[in-house]
Formats: C-alpha cells, structure tokens, sequence
C-alpha cells in the first residue's frame, strides 16, 4: 500500500512539474509575442507628407598686396545665402514653397571707406497643385512669385573732396522694383527633377517705392498734362494681364555636381500681346569638394522692354538685357534632406 502511495505522490509531483513549465513557457511566450506586437505597432508611423530641407552658404573671399609691383587693391568680399524649401503632397493634392534669400558686399582699398553690394536676392515661389488623375502627370495649377531685393544699389561712384564721401546714382532699392504674380494653369511634372507650368492666366505686378526711379521701370504718368520729369508724378505699381510659362530643372551627378535653371516668360495681353515681353533666366552650378565645401557659379539674365537703362557713358535710358554673373568658394551646410 505504501508502495502505491509513494507512486501516486511521485506522478502528481512530476505532472505539477511538467504543468508548471508548460504555464511558465505559455506566459514567456505570451509576453514575447505581446512584445514583438508593441513592436510592430510602434514601428507603424503616420505618413509624412511635409518634406522640409534648407541650404545655407556662406561665402568669403579676400587678396591682400604688399609692395606688389604689378599693382592692384586689397579687396574682401562677403556672401551669404539661404534656399529654403517646404513641399506638402497628400493624394491628388501637392504644394511647394520656396525662399531664396542672397546677399553679399565687396570692400576695395581704393575706396576706402565704402562698402559696395555685390549679391542681393529675395524670392519666394509658391505653387499648389492638384493632379487631373491620380496616375497623371498633369495638374491644374495655381502659381505666386515674389521677387525683390533688400537694400539701395548704386553706380558711377564719384567722391567729394570737401566730405571725403563716396556717392552714386541711386538704381534700386527695397521693393524698387519688386514683381508680384500669380497665375492659374496647368502643371506637367513628368519628373522629380523637371516641371514646367504654363498659366495662361496671369496678374502682375510692379512696384516702386522709390519715386525717382519710377520712369525707369516703366510706370505710368497719373496724368498725361504732368511733368515726366517728376517722380512723384508716377504710379508707385503697374499691372499687367497676361500669360506666363515657367520652367525648372534641376540635375545632380552623386551629390557633388549639381545644375539648376529656371526660365520664366511672361507675356502682356494689354501691350503687345502673344509676344514674351519679359524673359528671366536664371542658373546655378555647383561643385562639391567636401562635406560642407563647394565651389558655386550663378548666372542671372533678366529682359523686360519697360525697364530702361543708361549705358556707362551716361547715354538715353533704354531697353537692354541685363546679364550678372557670381562665382564663389563657399562653405555649405544643409538641414533636412532633399
């Protein structure tokens, strides 16, 4: 009897073992798997569907001379820049922002106690779009450029020798000129890297701040019987009505060489219409020799016939293409990524 007892105590022993690893390796496996759900849920993010990147150059250049017998000046040049972008896409829906700030200035021995502008740019571009289809590259569009400067430029510097002061002939300021548009079309984005807008519907308008640089940008006498000579005499804004086409590329080899143009035409439906009254080009090359290092070349060519400009030797205002150019060594750095 006793043999039986001590075989039915040994049995339950071992069986409330053998349960008991089974509900210890169930409860280890439930948490495992309750873990690995966490996660999965965890790694499960909601789309994103702002994308935000920003470029910052900073620029310096200088030459220094000492009993150089070639001659020349001790000159230092400054630029700094910013290309900031913000673009939403959610379904059919898209929306890209885009901010370009420059600015630099040159300093030269042989004016002294003159700081001269070199680079100055303000433009923000901003276009929504909606796609005809889902699987379409078309959109309707709706297309805003602002462009301007910040600061007065000026030219054939002359100094008075009575101040010791440097001054010029004043070409334009803050908002003198300034160009708004805004434009409803269509949009064929075939690429990341290529899209061309067409709005054939567009306002413009031109402002000038600065009323003795009216005349020269094309605005209009407020009456006929004033005199032309006075600036004030001038409307502060022109508009215009007409149709503009705007296209961009943009092409990179590994990150280190990079090209980006743009060119906008706009022509005027109420003053010589289905011709391209104003052309604007821009273009930036760009090379990469380290991380935050890179060697820049910008090229910007402007058209429009109601802008007059004198030549150098002080001739009639009239129209001429305008054509700038800037090459630079900068130090580059990006946050976000394109």
């Amino acid at each position: 009897m006793k043999r039986i007892i001590t075989l039915v105590a040994a049995l339950a022993a071992t069986f409330t073992a053998f349960a008991q690893d089974d509900v210890r390796k169930a409860a280890s496996e439930a948490a495992a798997a309750y873990t690995e759900a966490k996660e999965q849920q965890a790694e499960v993010q909601k789309p994103k569907y702002w994308k935000t990147y920003a470029d910052f150059d900073l620029g310096f250049n200088q030459t220094s001379l000492t009993s150089w017998a070639a001659g020349g000046y001790n000159t230092a040049t400054l630029f700094a820049g910013i290309d900031a972008n913000a673009n939403y896409a959610k379904d059919l829906a898209s929306w890209t922002n885009r901010l370009q700030l420059d600015y630099g200035f040159l300093w030269s021995a042989d004016k002294e106690n003159l700081i001269q502008k070199s680079a100055d740019r303000l433009l923000f571009e901003s276009r929504f779009g909606y796609k005809t289809a889902a699987d379409s590259d078309w959109k309707y569009s709706a297309d805003l450029t602002l462009r301007s400067q910040f600061t007065d430029s000026y030219d054939n510097y002359k100094l008075d020798s009575n101040t010791n002061q440097w001054s010029g002939t004043l070409k334009s300021g803050f908002f003198s000129p300034g160009y708004l548009t805004f434009g409803l079309g269509m949009a064929w984005d075939p690429a990341p890297w290529f899209s061309l807008n067409l709005s054939p519907l567009t306002g413009g308008l031109t402002f000038c701040n600065i009323p003795s640089l009216r005349k020269g940008y094309g605005m209009k006498l407020r009456d006929s019987s004033l005199d032309p000579l006075v600036g004030d005499n001038y409307n502060p804004m022109l508009f215009q009505l007409g149709a503009q086409l705007k296209m961009n590329l943009k092409a990179a080899i590994n990150d280190v060489f990079t090209y980006e143009t743009q060119l906008v035409l706009f022509t005027d439906y109420l003053n010589h219409p289905f011709v391209w009254n104003r052309v604007n080009w821009d273009n930036k090359l760009s090379l990469r020799v380290g991380r935050f290092i890179k060697l820049g070349l910008d090229t910007w060519t402007i058209y429009d016939p109601i802008v007059l400009i004198a030549d150098k030797k002080g001739g009639e205002p009239t129209q001429r293409v305008q054509f700038k150019e800037f090459f630079s060594f900068r130090f580059s750095y990006t946050i976000g990524k394109k």
